[in-house]
């Protein structure tokens, strides 16, 4: 080809055709750089004719630079990123760009430096230097990246390696991951496990398209069926993907995985150091990557011979991104693997209501694991209703959950309790003049962590130290911790149980790999008897001594008017309850709640998951409610309130007037005020025969806003804040 047309990564020309200079060799997906005035810009070699842009006449092209050296992005991918820009109604090159993880990946391998303790400590130490040798412990990256491990400059780390405190390692940027053996550890599977992975294995040997629902209660070893699966994809010599929800659950995966396969994943997400994600891109691209284990993100990753998608526990919300391109990598899931011709398995003990309605539909395939492997046996559930069973003044737990709580104690049994709230307490206010601590960027009250004594805002990440007096009227000693968190909750069980081994289980005090290997060694050891935790501990964990599971506050997922309150409320506490009586010793799960009646709460304590999935579906089928009907969000933000508030209402003043589309706002937005940004929303009903994409696109297309003006587009929206 003597011309070609690229997609590159600037946000106002996306489309540019170049010329191909004598010599150069270039093919459709190409990864080349390109001149565009004084600089050079990325981009990747498109079909013409699926780029919209403006013919340039041969005489003013200009010539590519060069190509890199990667192998093209293939066409099934490149489909995949049309199609997501099409459905998310997201610019074409935004999507692009995610595959593309490692910039520094594309100019090839080599060597790079990094550094670490070299265990030369000098007797005198600034107390910087001394904040980050203790900080940077088992550590080994980049000065850039030890100084954000360290919370420091990184003069000072250029310093402590002229003083011999820090050394540097060579890093060979290429080398090898160790090989996955599919028949390393072949499991024993009960007959229910293994017509299951039968069928997986039957699917990967087809090579063809098909999405399985892989729909088993807790602890009924859905991993180990899909294992099977993944074992017949590595004979095949081909690659798989595994999809997790959040880097919490990776640690007990990589242990159970090296168990199976004798080696650890390839893993891909955000924690990963620069050096580690170019290691895994480059294996991922060149087919080295035998099994790569990755957040969302790794959805986008150009596998040269995919096999096989994984979505494990594929009901979670945090699948859905929820700024940039708002897409939802459990759907985009089932569309790669339906580009690629390939099997998907979405693996879960609670699917989403939108999975079990394409599932009853023949869309997808069903697999049920009914049952617990091994014999062991479902949690006895208990409703505990706190209008009877009421809890002492300032304390949390009922009396029947701090009794069970005893008697597991004294029985050496392990106990969980879980409460969806992270810190101390969510709001801390005057008792003299009612002065409520609020984030300055957000519209959100600060959140009390005594542990690290901040005030921190869990929507930007602001946080101060908690004053000795009250900002407003100057009275010390005055702010009032108003409702729990975990850290009070594990304060109350410290004051009742004093000999009782406390672990305290969040994103804050659990948020390295390192941090969470350690909780779970602890608690398979036995060296902890109650945890306290957030939804990071309700699913992926398996403790066989956990006997007693306690929920702090069930009715607070059912506030706040979310569509899928009841459903999320429902998954999380049969998730956490799932945690219970995973080994030979029963388990007995106590919901605390105020509403005993709600459905939800009935449904647990019943166990019919049926019955309220039904109840839930018709409810939505009602409402023109997703999978029945499609919503959409237009979401409107500005740091200057009056433009974000006029700019709304031009959205809202030109809205369609069409038949089969309701339109509601434009109104403040729940979380009016996030990161500084005054926020506008308006909201979208449509029937599933409406062309909302369409609708939307024309509809914001014939609109300009000031330059300080956003305007984001959500489809299928997961968050209503």
């Amino acid at each position: 080809m003597s011309r070609v047309r690229l997609l590159v990564f600037n946000p106002v020309l996306s489309v540019l055709d170049y010329r191909v200079p004598p010599g150069m060799t270039v093919e459709l997906g190409s990864v080349v750089l390109a001149p565009l005035g004084p600089r050079q810009v990325l981009g990747i070699v498109w079909e013409p004719e699926r780029l919209d842009g403006t013919e340039v006449p041969e005489s003013k092209l200009r010539p590519l630079l060069e190509v890199l050296p990667v192998p093209p992005i293939a066409e099934p991918l490149r489909r995949l990123v049309e199609w997501t820009a099409d459905y998310y109604c997201a610019p074409l090159n935004s999507v692009a760009r995610m595959m593309l993880g490692s910039m520094a990946a594309l100019r090839g391998g080599g060597t790079t430096t990094e550094y670490r303790l070299s265990g030369h400590e000098p007797a005198r130490l600034t107390p910087q230097r001394a904040a980050a040798l203790d900080a940077l412990q088992g550590e080994q990256a980049s000065i850039r990246e030890l100084a954000e491990l360290a919370s420091v400059s990184e003069g000072v780390l250029r310093g402590m390696v002229n003083a011999g405190i820090l050394e540097p390692v060579t890093v060979d940027l290429d080398r090898a991951f160790p090989r996955a053996r599919p028949d390393h550890a072949q499991p024993e599977l009960s007959d229910e496990q293994q017509a299951a992975a039968d069928e997986f294995v039957a699917a990967v040997g087809a090579a063809k398209f098909q999405t399985f629902l892989l729909d088993g209660v807790t602890g009924s070893g859905k991993t180990e069926c899909y294992f099977e699966a993944i074992a017949a994809v590595i004979r095949d010599r081909k690659q798989v993907l595994v999809m997790l929800p959040e880097i919490a659950l990776t640690e007990n995966f990589l242990r159970r995985f090296e168990a199976r396969f004798g080696v650890p994943p390839v893993l891909w997400h955000s924690s990963l150091k620069q050096s580690e994600r170019r290691r895994a891109w480059r294996a991922i691209v060149s087919g080295e990557a035998q099994v790569v284990v990755g957040a969302r993100s790794a959805l986008f990753m150009p596998f040269k011979q995919l096999g096989l998608i994984v979505v494990d526990e594929a009901h979670e919300v945090s699948f859905k991104q929820d700024d940039g391109v708002r897409y939802n990598a459990r759907d985009v899931a089932v569309i790669r693997a339906r580009f690629e011709a390939i099997p998907v398995i979405l693996a879960s003990a609670t699917p989403a209501l939108e999975s079990l309605q394409l599932a009853e539909a023949g869309v997808y395939r069903k697999i049920d694991l009914p049952s617990r492997f091994g014999g062991a046996t479902l949690p006895h559930i208990e409703v505990v209703d706190l209008r009877k069973d009421e809890p002492a003044r300032q304390h949390w737990l009922a009396p029947s959950l701090v009794k069970a709580l005893e008697d597991r104690l004294a029985r050496g049994e392990q106990s969980l309790l879980f409460l969806n709230r992270r810190g101390y307490a969510p709001l801390t206010l005057c008792r003299h003049c009612g002065y409520r601590f609020k984030c300055p960027n957000c519209s959100a009250w600060l959140v009390e962590h005594r542990l690290s004594r901040r005030l921190a805002c869990h929507h930007c990440g602001h946080a101060s130290e908690v004053p000795e007096a009250c900002p407003e009227c100057h009275t010390p000693d005055c702010l009032v911790a108003c409702g729990p968190g975990v850290e009070r909750i594990a304060d109350e069980v410290s004051g009742l149980f004093p000999e009782a081994r406390i672990a305290i289980a969040t994103s804050d005090t659990l948020n390295t790999p390192e941090k969470i290997g350690d909780f779970v060694a602890r608690a398979e050891g036995g060296a902890i008897d109650v945890i306290v935790g957030t939804q990071l501990v309700t699913k992926g964990y398996h403790f066989p001594e956990l006997t007693l599971v306690g929920v702090i506050d069930a009715d607070m997922g059912l506030e706040g008017g979310d569509l899928r309150a009841a459903e999320r409320t429902y998954q999380q506490i049969a998730q956490v309850a799932g945690r219970a009586g995973r080994g030979v010793k029963p388990g007995e799960v106590l919901i605390q709640t105020r509403h005993p009646e709600a459905a939800v709460i009935a449904a647990l304590a019943a166990g019919d998951r049926d019955a309220f999935y039904a109840a839930e579906a018709e409810g939505r089928r009602d409402a023109g409610a997703p999978p029945f009907g499609r919503w959409a969000a237009i979401i409107v933000s500005s740091e200057d309130e009056a433009e974000a508030r006029e700019a709304a209402r031009q959205i809202g003043g030109a809205r369609p007037d069409l038949p089969d589309v309701m339109i509601l706002g434009p109104a403040p937005a729940p979380l009016s005020l996030l990161r500084g940004r005054y926020r506008y929303r308006l909201l979208i009903n449509a029937r599933r025969s409406a062309q909302l994409q369409d609708i939307i696109r024309q509809w914001l297309g014939a609109l300009s806003f000031p330059q300080g003006v956003r305007v984001a587009v959500d489809i299928d929206p997961y968050s209503f804040v």
